[in-house]
């Protein structure tokens, strides 16, 4: 009986040494709708990290030293380019595991700031130094996850690279890759049944980080309120942007949550004018397999209600 024992005993080892346990893929993303995207195609095998707090802007978020070492250690990393967290490049240098920068991916579909510049309300020389100076006509808008079509791209990207990492859970990455398809092509015509009613009503915004969107559902903003974060914009500038919110009555003028502009109450007091929220971080949406399709669909639903209401 013992020599039976002892026999179970080495064998149980001996699987044990060839058949190691796989260890999860530390997956990080810099920002919430990669993180989004990455835990559609995780499901079922792991959970994505991401950098930013809620509420972080990506464009001047300052690194703290935990993050840096999660930025250094993190198995696969995705950002989308210097357009959009310009913090990243100085501390990607001295990473030595893979690093995606996903605006270089093949076959996504970008855009360009000023693509169609007759919208702004904001292109007065006397007011150039209160231009939102992180968007300057002609430089890439880096938004790029508000179109459904880049998602695709991004989540086959990340499908690949986790197969090659994790060969022994290739088949569920790409099971997840093509239940994150299907899916976005319902939510693709729930979106367009949703939109279709609004596409002829005027609406400003004070971020000009909704083309991607916009262009996918046929929508297009009356304007942009750009100010400098900091600045109080001088009478004459208040005054022409109340003008044009006059001259097109009814409208609904968006902001980015969670800082309302202090500028959004001077503008809309008197006019027929209701302020609301697009989160195009989707700040607070849950790290889930339908968190993607959750951003997009709470960006329409917002947008078509605030319209709608009108």
């Amino acid at each position: 009986m013992p020599r039976l024992f002892a026999f179970f005993i080495a064998l149980s080892a001996s699987l044990l040494v060839i058949t190691p346990a796989q260890a999860e893929v530390n997956v990080l993303t810099s920002i919430k709708p990669l993180q989004l995207i990455a835990a559609a195609v995780q499901d079922g095998v792991g959970q994505p990290e991401v950098l930013l707090p809620p509420g972080a802007s990506p464009h001047n978020y300052a690194l703290r030293p935990s993050d840096v070492r999660r930025v250094q250690s993190a198995d696969l990393l995705y950002w989308i380019g210097p357009d959009m967290e310009g913090f990243m490049p100085r501390v990607i240098k001295t990473r030595t595991l893979p690093s995606v920068s996903v605006q270089t991916l093949p076959g996504l579909q970008l855009r360009h700031f000023g693509e169609d510049s007759h919208s702004h309300e904001h292109e007065h020389e006397e007011d150039a130094a209160e231009h939102d100076h992180d968007h300057r006509p002609g430089t890439q808008d880096a938004h790029l996850w508000l179109a459904p079509a880049n998602a695709r791209v991004i989540a086959a990207k990340m499908a690949a690279d986790l197969s090659e990492k994790d060969p022994a859970n290739a088949a569920k990455y790409q099971r997840n890759l093509k239940a994150f398809n299907e899916r976005l092509d319902a939510l693709d015509a729930r979106l367009k049944a949703r939109l279709a009613g609004i596409a002829d009503k005027p609406f400003f915004v004070f971020h000009e980080g909704y083309d991607y969107f916009e262009s996918a559902y046929g929508l297009k903003h009356a304007g942009v309120f750009s100010v400098a974060a900091e600045v109080q914009p001088g009478a004459q500038h208040v005054a022409a942007m109340r003008k044009r919110l006059q001259e097109v009555g009814k409208t609904c003028v968006f902001s980015d949550p969670p800082l309302r502009p202090r500028l959004a109450e001077t503008l809309a007091a008197g006019l027929p004018v209701k302020l609301a929220e697009l989160d195009a971080l989707g700040g607070y949406t849950p790290a889930t397999a339908q968190g993607y399709e959750q951003l997009l669909e709470k960006m329409g639903n917002d947008l078509a209600g605030c319209l709608e209401s009108l």
